[in-house]
């Protein structure tokens, strides 16, 4: 008995060295460099400024949607493989074109935390550029997820590690999930089906509602539905600055959805702009609407910004970033 305690005891030891092992192998990783929503292209000169380049252009650093400004989906910079030292090995988001006749095998391959973390690392390998531009251009989508997902994942675990905890009850107590809201964050307002989460800085306000109303008639999902329902909760709980102003849907541009699935949740995504019904003030807007558990609501969850003075692109994504933190309360409870 005592030899088994004394080699349960050994086992567990090599274990945990393992282990830390393993840990200490992705702590001796650095951080990564670059700003938020910076992609680092990895390509030559002739192929950058040929069809290759302006494909890569047109997809990555294509007009932001459902933003008043024009911005770009991605700020990118450009540099030859023979300028590719180590410092920029630690980039954030890289997109790396090898154009090689002797390459093994051609494809586009997808890493995570190559030389730096958190970080997100495409690769395209190909004989020519022509095979590398038809490489892209079937991928394109989702390459442009890849570093989406990339950059909102960094931004939730950001919100874990400075999570404002407090915020969990009442989200649960209109959606029966929670979300991982960050310090700075605190309920604004709560009703039995409605509740305001809001970080108010000076010029830059981050919003997250949610809401539920009862899942009636057919065609729940359609924009029609949804923005209907949506009219009539801010209507009824947001109200503007002036007596009888409250905030609507924009009609200057229709507002669109997509269907989404996201870590074993399906939802239906809503994009579009908000307004104040007699006042000036306005912005974008996403949503993700979705059944509760035993399907009798829609769950809706909602990211908006207003920064007048500023451009939307990286403040709409930190909040949007929000709504895919989102977890039922049970899942939580079976993890444990």
């Amino acid at each position: 008995m005592k030899y088994i305690s004394r080699l349960t005891v050994l086992v567990a030891c090599v274990l945990s060295l393992l282990g830390c092992k393993q840990g200490n192998k992705k702590n001796l990783l650095p951080n990564v460099s670059g700003k938020a929503g910076e992609v680092l292209v990895v390509i030559e000169r002739e192929q950058w400024e040929g069809n290759l380049g302006v494909a890569i252009r047109e997809v990555l650093a294509m007009d932001t949607p459902y933003l008043a400004q024009r911005e770009p989906l991605f700020n990118l910079s450009n540099v030859p493989s023979g300028s590719f030292n180590n410092m920029l090995k630690m980039h954030r988001n890289m997109l790396m074109i090898n154009i090689n006749p002797q390459n093994q095998t051609n494809g586009v391959v997808y890493k995570n935390n190559l030389w730096a973390q958190p970080q997100a690392v495409v690769q395209i390998n190909a004989a020519d550029a022509e095979e590398a531009l038809s490489l892209f251009n079937e991928a394109s989508v989702t390459i442009s997820e890849f570093f989406e997902q990339s950059e909102r994942d960094r931004i939730i675990a950001n919100s874990k590690l400075y999570e404002e905890s407090a915020l969990r009850e009442p989200m649960k107590q209109v959606t029966g999930g929670f979300i991982h809201f960050p310090s700075g964050y605190r309920c604004r307002k709560i009703t039995d089906s409605f509740v305001w989460i809001a970080d108010e800085k000076q010029y830059v306000q981050q919003y997250v509602m949610a809401y539920r109303y009862p899942a009636q008639g057919e065609n729940v999902f359609s924009v029609e539905n949804i923005i209907g329902e949506r009219n009539r909760v801010m209507e009824a709980n947001v109200p503007g600055m002036f007596d009888g102003s409250y905030m609507t849907t924009s009609t200057a541009q229709e507002p669109t959805t997509r269907s989404l699935r996201y870590r074993g949740r399906d939802f239906m995504e809503t994009r579009g702009f908000w307004e104040v019904q007699g006042d000036f003030m306005g912005g974008p807007f996403v949503s993700h609407s979705f059944y509760s558990p035993d399907g009798k609501d829609i769950i809706v969850i909602e990211a908006f910004v207003f920064a007048p003075r500023y451009d939307k692109r990286q403040y709409l994504r930190q909040v949007e970033a929000l709504l895919y933190s989102f977890e039922w309360e049970s899942a939580e409870k079976d993890e444990k």
